[in-house]
């Protein structure tokens, strides 16, 4: 982990404008949010292939869906509560029951929306989409690990929920890391516990696995940014290895990454595992930093948590 700092939703931006270079069959939708999406450097690259619906996200999806019969691979982007919120019925019938090659790039999700309150901050977007048959969902952590999500959700047939985050988030990963969808990266080889994170709660885990190494309590963090399929493997694996299992996401605990995570423990390895998150509350106005404290899922809360349980 180093000093910069970019958000998922720039880097997403960037990666589509590289990739509509490389490959002429992608084109891009947006529902009038470009400029916060970052879809509009890919529309100032390609502007005959980049396509403004409009305030009109079940639209989006649904011409979505029609550019995925042609083949074309669409791109479809706006916040996550109007992506998966907003456009469900369209998402379910359109794109996941025909099994289209349609990309879901939601930007704007968790608390960490900030000032623009509950009504913005899509806490439930990771429950939708994981429950939809033929979808799988991704939920990247910093700038490298996004760039490689958006080009190789570009090589596998079927529909992707890919969710990004508005904080500019620390970059955590080398330039030559190498990741695969549907396996997770294991931080570590501590004993003492596993933090299981996911998108913004990556770099808040390592953190908190910093501090606590200077009170001698070894962790590993496990980055999870493929929640559907999920990595059934180095859950057991950490189980079994690890004293103590946490997950931590910016989402509700309810049908989110914990769940997950406690779905395959249950049938596989069964054990406690302690769920951090948006306990089963609307979020608040605020500054994003305010907020996941608030709602303890930022590193002194993670720190916090182990200690007062050791």
């Amino acid at each position: 982990m180093n000093n910069e700092k970019k958000a998922t939703r720039q880097s997403y931006g960037e990666a589509l404008a590289q990739l509509g270079k490389e490959n002429k069959k992608i084109v891009v939708l947006d529902a009038d949010l470009s400029t916060a999406t970052k879809t509009n450097i890919f529309a100032k690259e390609f502007p005959n292939r980049f396509f403004d619906i409009g305030i009109a996200e079940q639209d989006m999806i649904s011409t979505a869906a029609g550019f995925a019969t042609c083949g074309k691979i669409p791109y479809a982007s706006t916040f996550a509560v109007f992506a998966a919120g907003r456009a469900y019925d369209q998402i379910r019938n359109s794109v996941a029951y025909p099994n289209l090659n349609v990309k879901i790039c939601a930007t704007h999700s968790g608390v960490t929306v900030g000032e623009d309150g509950a009504t913005h901050q899509m806490i439930e977007d990771i429950s939708l989409m994981r429950t939809l048959p033929n979808m799988k969902v991704m939920s990247v952590s910093d700038d490298v690990q996004t760039k490689w999500a958006v080009k190789e959700i570009s090589k596998i047939d079927g529909p992707v929920y890919l969710r990004l985050s508005r904080l500019a988030t620390p970059v955590l990963y080398d330039e030559n890391k190498k990741f695969e969808i549907g396996k997770a990266v294991q931080i570590g080889e501590g004993t003492d516990c596993t933090i299981f994170a996911t998108g913004i709660t990556v770099a808040e885990s390592l953190k908190a696995k910093e501090e606590l190494k200077k009170q001698g309590i070894n962790i590993r963090v496990v980055d999870i940014h493929t929640i559907k399929p999920i990595d059934e493997e180095i859950i057991i694996k950490c189980a079994k290895e690890t004293k103590r299992l946490i997950s931590v996401e910016d989402h509700n605990i309810i049908g989110g990454l914990g769940s997950a995570i406690a779905e395959v423990l249950t049938s596989k390895y069964p054990c406690k595992l302690e769920r951090m998150g948006i306990k089963d509350v609307f979020g608040k106005s605020g500054k994003a930093e305010e907020l996941m404290e608030y709602f303890e899922i930022d590193y002194k809360s993670i720190v916090k948590t182990i200690l007062n349980n050791n």
